[in-house]
């Protein structure tokens, strides 16, 4: 059964889709879903304010995968209506990362690494090409993102999007649009955005124990602050709770 947030709710993400400049109100809009915190939030934007959301998930065979598809399955089925069915695209990254912890899930980055630790190079080069194509070959003007400004990769600034955005316009009409709703926004703005539904059902980790949170990596600690930074309960099943 579909997800109901309160009336309160809505209408204060209606509030702020309509706040932020260049966000499409009456044209069909993809949102690179990977079923984090960050892209489901922005998923709830685009369904506030779009009249149709095409959600696209990207396989690379990364260890994670399957427990993160699982969350992205569950973050499409919060909306009735608005949302088009899932869309897969596979771009293989065994052959560019070779024996990397993001492929074998040895040795990930654990709770007290640096942010550093996480990046996995050319990652938003080819979540955004790829998605990029597909809605140029499908008549889409419009492809979101949930990078937050505090990204501190060099694939996540400004520049990088604008570069891309012109790169993939350089093949000629229909023209594809690269938005970032969350920039200006902090993580606990982003996770107040998210707040009437269940973020729980999200997901965020790079070391999953049995398709569960492991409680002790990088991102699971970068998980829990965020909802200790917002206020919010966390609901999150952590297989361990070593670092909480």
């Amino acid at each position: 059964m579909p997800f109901l947030p309160e009336i309160s709710t809505t209408l204060a993400i209606m509030k702020l889709s309509a706040e932020k400049p260049g966000w499409p109100s009456d044209s069909p809009v993809a949102v690179l879903l990977s079923g984090g915190l960050d892209s489901a939030v922005v998923l709830i934007m685009a369904a506030a304010r779009s009249p149709m959301v095409i959600p696209i998930y990207i396989r690379s065979g990364l260890f994670w995968e399957s427990a993160e598809l699982a969350a992205v399955q569950k973050v499409c089925a919060w909306f009735e209506k608005g949302v088009a069915p899932l869309v897969e695209v596979v771009i293989p990254v065994a052959g560019i990362y070779g024996d990397h912890w993001s492929l074998t899930g040895q040795n990930p980055p654990s709770a007290d690494s640096p942010d550093e630790a996480v990046f996995l190079p050319g990652r938003n080069l080819l979540l955004l090409t790829a998605a990029g194509l597909w809605c140029r070959q499908h008549n889409v003007h419009h492809l979101a993102i949930g990078t937050l400004d505090s990204n501190p990769f060099p694939d996540a600034k400004e520049d990088f999007f604008a570069r891309l955005e012109e790169l993939l316009n350089s093949y000629g009409p229909p023209r594809l649009s690269i938005i970032r709703p969350l920039s200006g926004l902090t993580k606990t703005d982003v996770m107040t955005r998210g707040c009437g539904f269940p973020l729980e059902e999200t997901f965020s980790c790079i070391a999953p124990v049995r398709g569960q949170h492991c409680g002790g990596c990088n991102k699971c600690a970068e998980r829990r602050r965020a909802f200790a930074e917002a206020g919010i309960p966390d609901r999150t099943q952590y297989a361990s709770d070593e670092y909480k």
